[in-house]
Formats: C-alpha cells, sequence, structure tokens
C-alpha cells in the first residue's frame, strides 16, 4: 500500500478506533498463514543506559518483502524500574517504514499497540481451539494489570456467549476496580471479584492469566474438560502460570517458535520429562492455516501459550496505518 506522501503519528486514542478487536483478530487469523514465515525479526537487541537505575532500551526489528506487506518495523521499549508509581517503568513506540523505499510512514504508540494485539492473538487462538458446539459462556482472569482489560475485551468480542466475567488478583482492590470497569462498558455480563483463584479455574470455560508470576498460579487438576488455558504473563524461563499438571492434561499450542525458549512453562515441563517437544502440537499461524489439528473432543482441554514477537507488531502496524491513511 505504501505510496502516500505524508507521515502520521497514531496516538493511543487513534489506535483504539482503527484496530477493534473483531478486525485485528480475522487480521491475524488471514495474515498470520500468509506471511509470518516471510517476516524477518532478527534478536532483539538491549542496551543498559546509564541515565537512571537499572534503565534499558530494547530494539526490535522485523520487515516483509511481500508485495502485500512492503513494510519495516522498528519496536523500541524503554524499561526505567525506577520510575515514580505514578508513571509506568515501560513505554514503547513503534515506527512504521515502506520497506522498498525506507521512507518513514508512521509513528505508532507501541505501549497501546502491543496490549492490543497480545489480547487479540489469544482471543484468536481461543476461537481456533475452544468446543465449536459448546461455546464458552466463564471467562476467568488471572491478574488485573494493564492487559487484563484488553483481555476481557477481545474475548467478549471473538465470543458473544460469554455471560461471566471472575477476576482473580493478588491485590483484590485492582480487581474490583477492574470489574467496575467492565460492569459498566458490558451490562448484560455478570462480572465478580473471587479471592480464591481455584474456584475461578475450576468454573472456567476459559482462564486467561496475565501476572509475572515465578509460582504456578493455575493448578491443572482444577481444569474442567473442555476448558481453554491461556497464558501471556510469563516470558522468561523462571516464569510460570501454570503447574505441569495443566500441561500434562492438555494438548498444547503455542504462538511462535520463541515460546519454546522464553515460556517458563514449557521449558520447565521438557526438563522435568513431563511433556516432551513432540508434545507442542504447533503454533498460531499453523493453526489458523489448518496445517495442525486443533481441539479433537468437546471434552479436551487446551493450552495456549503466547510469549508475542515482532511478527504480530508489525501485522498490527500494517492494519493500523492501512485504516487510518483509508479514513482519512
Amino acid at each position: 500500500m505504501p505510496t502516500t506522501s505524508s507521515f502520521v503519528f497514531i496516538d493511543s486514542d487513534i489506535l483504539h478506533k482503527v484496530l477493534p478487536f473483531s478486525a485485528l483478530i480475522n487480521h491475524f487469523r488471514t495474515s498470520l498463514p500468509a506471511f509470518a514465515d516471510g517476516i524477518h525479526c532478527p534478536h532483539r537487541v538491549a542496551f543498559p543506559l546509564p541515565t537512571a537505575a537499572s534503565a534499558s532500551l530494547l530494539l526490535m526489528p522485523s520487515w516483509s518483502l511481500h508485495p502485500s506487506l512492503p513494510y519495516l518495523a522498528l519496536k523500541a521499549v524503554t524499561s526505567f524500574p525506577s520510575n515514580s508509581p505514578r508513571l509506568s517503568s515501560i513505554h514503547a513506540a513503534v515506527s512504521l517504514f515502506d520497506s522498498t523505499t525506507g521512507v518513514p510512514l508512521a509513528s505508532i504508540d507501541g505501549s497501546t499497540l502491543t496490549l492490543i494485539r497480545t489480547a487479540a492473538v489469544s482471543a484468536l487462538a481461543a476461537s481456533l481451539l475452544v468446543s465449536s458446539t459448546n461455546p464458552p459462556t466463564t471467562l476467568a482472569l488471572a491478574g488485573a494489570g494493564a492487559l487484563a482489560p484488553y483481555l476481557a475485551e477481545a474475548h467478549i468480542a471473538a465470543f458473544p456467549s460469554i455471560t461471566r466475567i471472575l477476576i482473580w488478583n493478588r491485590t483484590q482492590s485492582k480487581s474490583a476496580a477492574l470489574a467496575i470497569k467492565l460492569r459498566e462498558a458490558h451490562h448484560a455480563i455478570a462480572v465478580e471479584v473471587v479471592d480464591n483463584i481455584d474456584n475461578a479455574v475450576s468454573v472456567a470455560d476459559i482462564v486467561s492469566c496475565a501476572t509475572g508470576s515465578h509460582e504456578p498460579i493455575v493448578k491443572g487438576n482444577l481444569l474442567k474438560p473442555g476448558s481453554h488455558l491461556d497464558m501471556v504473563g510469563s516470558f522468561t524461563p523462571e516464569m510460570r502460570e501454570c503447574d505441569d499438571v495443566a500441561l500434562r492434561r492438555a494438548r498444547v499450542y503455542i504462538d511462535f517458535e520463541a515460546a519454546m525458549h522464553e515460556s517458563g512453562e514449557i521449558i520447565g515441563a521438557i526438563q522435568r520429562g513431563v511433556i516432551k517437544r513432540e508434545d507442542i502440537v504447533g503454533t498460531l499461524a499453523e493453526l489458523a492455516a489448518g496445517k495442525v489439528v486443533g481441539r479433537r473432543t468437546d471434552e479436551e482441554i487446551t493450552v495456549f501459550k503466547s510469549v508475542g514477537t515482532a511478527v504480530v507488531d508489525l501485522l498490527s502496524a500494517q492494519l493500523a496505518y492501512e485504516t487510518f491513511v483509508v479514513g482519512n
């Protein structure tokens, strides 16, 4: 598409308008099978910054030369742990270029883009893995941080059948605040705060986890038959959101191959001999393309582990940019 001459800035408010979850989920559904293998994503590069205590800069490039995806994106993430509690410690921006000419096209709010695309990936995976004959009605959220409302909205967009949302967080005031927000936006959905994650896991059709936990939160023996477990919080070998039982009981999928090296749940389970590498059924792109089989029975439990890569940053930036340009 890049033939425009004007550079654009796409902030958080604009992103929420040009990337409704229904559109982004469908975009991923078609574009991941078509383009994922052709998008180049070098390893991210990290630089320590002497400007503040423990500060760092991470750079994540990605590009494609496919005629239908002529883009290059560079995501820059800053981490400033010493920021005050009122100021986020993580910030991000995505620069989008024409990959055939190098012409800059857009600057995009990278923090909001990451939240939206992460939630959309989870919802797409769930839509491909839940039972087609028993639509989910109860969603459990483990974690009530910045990503939680996006996960809720993405799953609601993917599943109009959802009538109940259970929220658990270690700090219950955060659960309560999220519950108020969701009740105001969705009057027909019963939103409840729970103080015991086990109770939520045992009744939920979909369990979505977005925490930074280093100890398992979800006990696999509590997952009910036919349920789906989504995990997006862990991204290092030391982090875990579920125990080994959950993986042993389930049919397991990952977003990208990077999860095999970054997911604490999967790395640990393989090291302990709970599962084998061959037990990972496939990636989201393979699932969307029909190259691997999804759920086989209504009683089967499925697990989707996401660590995120620049592939979905590029595809999200593409849709945001093209939708914004067409609309203006």
